[in-house]
């Protein structure tokens, strides 16, 4: 039995959890969010992607990409401080 099953059932669980975070601080006006929180979520997506790759993990480049781009979603519903 091929274990990515398990691989892609965790992603799903971490993707429904960002999704319903975004959603809070949407609803919250963004209160508390860093932006450093930002920077470093995207270098962290970035790596991991990059390792996926070599490792050609689909799991995982799937699941970084999406978290990734979970982090810029998030970054462009912060309200700016002016």
């Amino acid at each position: 039995m091929n274990p990515d099953w398990i691989g892609w059932a965790a992603s799903a669980i971490l993707l429904a959890t960002l999704v319903r975070q975004i959603r809070k601080q949407v609803a919250d006006g963004g209160a508390g969010v860093s932006r450093w929180l930002f920077i470093g979520q995207s270098l962290a997506s970035v790596g991991f992607i990059a390792y996926s790759v070599l490792l050609d993990n689909w799991v995982f480049i799937v699941t970084n990409t999406c978290i990734l781009l979970t982090a810029i979603v998030g970054q462009c519903l912060r309200p700016r401080k002016h």
